[in-house]
Formats: structure tokens, C-alpha cells, sequence
């Protein structure tokens, strides 16, 4: 995969309404983070965030803002749509870090290496001495 074809993820951030101020922090320490853009939303307490797969993930962001002391807005659908987003982006970065299987699309390399580990073409198991005596 190229650089330009990298996957990006962009995900809102919804912060809870106390502390107050949360937004502004957030975005100054998310603004400093390398390859990762931030911008606000048009709606309160809430930031848009995009990444590179291969560099970030939201559980890890929403993991270190936490720790930072950052509080997100907690619901059932929040907490569910998260859930299933790091499921999503786990899987997603198992499979960049996969080496590319062997399939139909890349048939020439597929025939290749499967004779060159079993034998192929006329083969007799006849002995050597025995076919020349015939």
C-alpha cells in the first residue's frame, strides 16, 4: 500500500460537558501530535479527529486523554459505537501488518512456489538401472 493510499479513520470525540474548558485542552494537545488533524465540530463539546491507522487508534487516543483527566460524554450508544470502532480498527491494523496470501490474483507466484516444493512434469519411480535395461 502507498502513502496515499494509507487508511485514515476520522472519529468525533464528544467530551462531557464538566470540567468546564475540556475542549480547549484537548485540542491543544491533540494539535501537537504528529501525522493526526483536529478540528472542532459544529456541535458543543465535541472534536473531530483523523488519523493515520498505522499510527494511531481511537482506543488508544481516548485511553490517553483519559489519562490525562479528560471526561467523554458515557451513554449506552457511545459505549456501544466505541466498542464496535476499536473492534474495527484492531482488525483493520492486524490486517495492514499481514503478509499478502498466496490467491488466484497473484497466479504466477502462486504455481511458482508450489512447484518448487513438489515434484512435477514426467516422473518415473522406475529405478535408474531398470529403465535403461529395457
Amino acid at each position: 500500500m502507498t502513502k496515499t493510499e494509507e487508511p485514515l479513520a476520522s472519529h468525533d470525540l464528544y467530551f462531557a460537558e464538566e470540567p468546564a474548558g475540556q475542549i480547549a485542552r484537548a485540542y491543544a494537545l491533540l494539535v501537537g501530535l504528529e501525522a493526526l488533524s483536529v478540528e472542532k465540530c459544529a456541535e458543543p463539546n465535541c472534536l473531530r479527529i483523523s488519523y493515520n491507522l498505522r499510527d494511531y487508534s481511537l482506543e488508544g487516543l481516548e485511553g490517553a486523554l483519559k489519562k490525562a483527566g479528560f471526561c467523554f460524554k458515557e451513554n449506552l450508544l457511545n459505549k456501544l459505537s466505541k466498542q464496535l470502532i476499536y473492534y474495527c480498527e484492531e482488525v483493520q491494523y492486524h490486517n495492514l501488518n499481514t503478509p499478502e496470501h498466496l490467491t488466484k490474483s497473484n497466479t504466477p507466484v502462486v504455481f511458482a512456489k508450489l512447484y518448487e516444493n513438489h515434484p512435477h512434469g514426467d516422473h518415473d519411480d522406475t529405478p535408474k538401472e531398470l529403465r535403461e535395461n529395457k
